[in-house]
């Protein structure tokens, strides 16, 4: 029996390491570094361990910003407007040029999205002053621009430019 026994301080063969945790989380989707810090952090067991998984995570281009930003974007855009987005991409520790980066690309579409999920969500164009209200509350509140919903709620051609 004495053979099987584990060295004093050797981990349990179950346990992974935080480097394998990250992998793992990293592999359902991306993830931004403080998204995986907060996800981890109760798994460090020594202080700097993370930051040294992370930071190695990062070097080998397994953790990139650029792509958790811009697979935010292409995941929740056809859900969500541009000020959404950009509270989303602040929630999880992204910079600010960089969110103002991958959004811009998205602008363009804004009224296009919007109309899409008004069609979607709703059987056709407001009626009445409450569909309508009910409708702009629910456009408003998946964080599309007063000005977008105006536009995507009207029906004249001025409404069509963007």
């Amino acid at each position: 029996m004495s053979g099987l026994q584990k060295p004093a301080g050797a981990k349990p063969a179950f346990q992974t390491s935080l480097k394998g945790r990250a992998l793992r989380l990293l592999g359902q989707r991306e993830h931004t570094r403080l998204e995986l810090e907060r996800k981890l952090a109760r798994y460090e067991e020594e202080p700097g361990t993370l930051a040294q998984a992370l930071d190695e995570l990062q070097a080998k281009g397994y953790l990139n910003e650029q792509r958790a930003a811009e697979s935010l974007v292409h995941r929740r855009a056809g859900q969500y407007g541009a000020m959404r987005l950009r509270q989303e991409m602040q929630d999880k520790g992204l910079a600010r040029d960089l969110i103002d980066q991958t959004l811009a690309g998205v602008k363009d579409s804004e009224l296009s999205r919007a109309r899409e999920l008004r069609r979607r969500r709703f059987d056709g164009p407001p009626e009445t002053a409450q569909e309508r209200a009910k409708q702009m509350r629910f456009l408003l509140a998946r964080g599309f621009s007063g000005e977008v919903v105006r536009r995507a709620l009207g029906s004249g051609p001025e409404d069509d430019s963007v």
